[in-house]
């Protein structure tokens, strides 16, 4: 019932910066969490940050505080991720998610429903 669209995605030297798009369509509920995660070549697949669509309460993995920033446009049911002071360790794809089930934001990926296909972010020195 809901299907997500990552855009955004590219080639930057560290140090810049990108923003990436996941365009929501379909049914949510009130409750949903919207989550962005990344995956790098040999690694698994981790939690980046993530919101509740409502607003008002957010989540950062420690190696992203203060580069990062999640955000959305509901009017537009577009969430975004700001992405500044790029490091060749945030080379990977990256995955919107979304959570029907859960008030709060949970960091297990078996918690999130419905994934976008993933869209390439590559940082060079």
């Amino acid at each position: 019932q809901v299907q997500l669209v990552e855009s955004g995605g590219g080639s930057v030297q560290a140090g810049g910066s990108l923003r990436l798009s996941c365009a929501l369509s379909g049914r949510t509920f009130g409750g949903v969490i919207m989550a962005w995660f990344r995956q790098a070549p040999g690694r698994e697949r981790e939690l980046v940050a993530a919101q509740r669509w409502t607003g008002g309460y957010e989540h950062y993995a420690d190696s992203v505080k203060g580069r990062f920033t999640i955000s959305r446009d509901n009017a537009k049911d577009t969430g975004y991720l700001q992405m500044s002071s790029l490091k060749p360790e945030d080379t990977a794809v990256y995955y919107c998610a979304v959570d029907l089930s859960s008030f709060y934001i949970n960091l297990s990926i078996t918690s999130y429903e419905y994934w976008g296909r993933g869209t390439q972010v590559t940082v060079s020195s």
